[in-house]
């Protein structure tokens, strides 16, 4: 199971939002056991085991099983951008039971995706094939090429080397074709012909032929052979470097295909993905036969701390209005407000439509929180990595080190052959982000250098004693108020009678 974003905060800063007990001693040593915790497993692994608090909490119960879920949610989530507090959507599942005809409605579209993504994975998997086997020729070919490059070296040993080299391809590819006629053949297999291997290989043309004490059938047979190979030589790098070409432009078009498919195949993960019911494991309201349903659904706002105007209120000293102070605060500070909603129902189909309605009880959340920029953003990154058991991550994390080392060859390949014709600019777009969203809406957008490496991990710094006793606390104190008010709105506006 997936840490939840209140244990992921009580992670980032333990401090302020790791749930400890009242004694003070054993509060001390729960804390410090903790931040052990993150550094020897690590920070996801530690956040599952997180004890979380917010600043303050205030909770409603709203319970109608004639009433719908949708009302209350969009009041709340309307209400915070009425505040300045605009909600970001963070989690959203839910689990039916295998009883209800929410499960089985569901579990047919979910079918439906997954076969759909099942049989462009299937094309994307042929082309994945072809594009190994033309790396590999053109490995083969670029390895020939090196041989033929070297033939130009002003040093004679690379010169002679290679010619060897290349009269050893010619052997064991061309002259093999000729059967029991071949050097080959003849050297080892048939007696008299023994010294026609090395005559072959140290002669350079006809004449230094008639140079070597040899008998006139072995110079008989060795002469149209140099003769053979030397013209060979003059052809086979034309065509060799023209092979190269012609497979560097096919490698371009099937990663270009291979571009294409896995843009195909995302919306069928991702809707194959939405579409799956959370395991809840030993939740009591999850009764198999019943025609239940449970949704989880938590949105995050924030609002930056505005110093000026914290400075005309007076909750913070005019000295911070000054532009020296200001450069010297180098970190946004946030009240951020975070609504949490777990609603039990029993799913209704509506007549004549293929949509549910729940009626039910709602449990929500208001809880409190004041983040930094470098909070914030841990935040967002952890709750990615959170997600990352999905479908897409089981794709692309699979086989992460072979699609990484196929990517480098193919790169290798295509960016040789973007230097020659840098004038008609390059395609350096990465076939395999495709799959995370990379090229969404990006149209022909380039990939920036670098851009292919993963982001490193968000540090955060600590705080400076300005940040932690001025700029945290007079957040704290704006954002207790603001969710005490849109929890009092709320309140009020429905008249709730049972809420915390």
């Amino acid at each position: 199971m997936a840490a939840t974003a209140e244990q992921i905060i009580a992670t980032i800063n333990p401090d302020l939002y790791y749930k400890t007990s009242d004694d003070k001693e054993a509060a001390k040593k729960e804390l410090t056991d903790f931040k052990k915790l993150i550094k020897t497993k690590g920070f996801q692994e530690a956040a599952k085991t997180a004890k979380a608090k917010a600043e303050v909490t205030h909770t409603l119960v709203y319970d109608s099983s004639s009433e719908t879920l949708e009302p209350l949610y969009f009041y709340i989530f309307d209400l915070m951008n009425d505040i300045k507090f605009p909600p970001e959507k963070i989690v959203d599942n839910f689990s039916s039971t295998p009883g209800s005809g929410h499960f089985a409605e569901l579990g047919q579209r979910a079918t439906i995706m997954q076969q759909q993504a099942t049989k462009i994975l299937g094309d994307v998997n042929t082309v994945l094939r072809s594009v190994l086997n033309i790396v590999y020729d053109l490995k083969d070919f670029k390895i020939r090429l090196q041989h033929y490059d070297s033939l130009k070296s002003k040093k004679k040993e690379e010169q002679d080397a290679s010619v060897l080299s290349l009269k050893q391809i010619w052997m064991d590819k061309v002259d093999i074709a000729k059967g029991n006629s071949s050097i080959k053949a003849m050297a080892l297999g048939q007696a008299g012909y023994q010294t026609l291997i090395d005559a072959f290989l140290i002669s350079q043309n006809e004449k230094d032929v008639d140079k070597l004490d040899l008998n006139d059938r072995v110079k008989r047979i060795l002469k149209p052979r140099i003769q053979e190979f030397n013209l060979w030589l003059r052809e086979s790098e034309n065509e060799l470097r023209k092979r190269y070409e012609l497979e560097k432009t096919y490698l371009k078009s099937q990663v270009n295909s291979l571009k294409l498919y896995t843009r195909w195949v995302k919306p069928y993960l991702k809707a194959a993905k939405d579409l799956e019911a959370k395991e809840k494991p030993g939740e009591g309201a999850l009764v198999k036969a019943f025609n239940t349903i449970i949704l989880e659904l938590t949105l995050l706002g924030k609002s930056e701390l505005n110093i000026p105007d914290e400075v005309e209120k007076g909750t913070l000293p005019k000295d911070f209005a000054k532009r020296k102070m200001l450069r010297r605060l180098k970190r946004k500070y946030y009240s951020c407000i975070m609504i949490d909603f777990v609603f039990r129902g029993i799913p209704q189909k509506i007549s004549q439509q293929a949509h549910y309605v729940f009626g039910g009880r709602a449990d929500v959340n208001f809880k409190a929180y004041v983040l930094n920029d470098d909070e914030y953003k841990k935040l967002k990154q952890e709750l990615e990595k959170a997600e990352m058991g999905d479908v897409l991550e089981l794709i692309e994390g699979a086989t992460t080190v072979s699609l990484g080392e196929l990517e480098e060859e193919i790169n290798s390949f295509l960016e040789e052959k973007s230097e020659e014709e840098k004038a008609g600019g390059k395609d350096e777009s990465n076939p395999f982000l495709a799959l995370i969203g990379k090229y969404e809406g990006s149209g022909t957008q380039k990939k920036e250098k670098g851009a292919e490496k993963k982001p490193g991990e968000i540090v955060v710094a600590p705080e400076t004693w300005i940040e932690k006793n001025h700029l945290r606390k007079v957040a704290a104190e704006s954002v207790k108020e603001r969710i005490y008010d849109m929890f009092d709105i709320y309140k009020k506006a429905h008249g709730m009678a049972s809420f915390t």
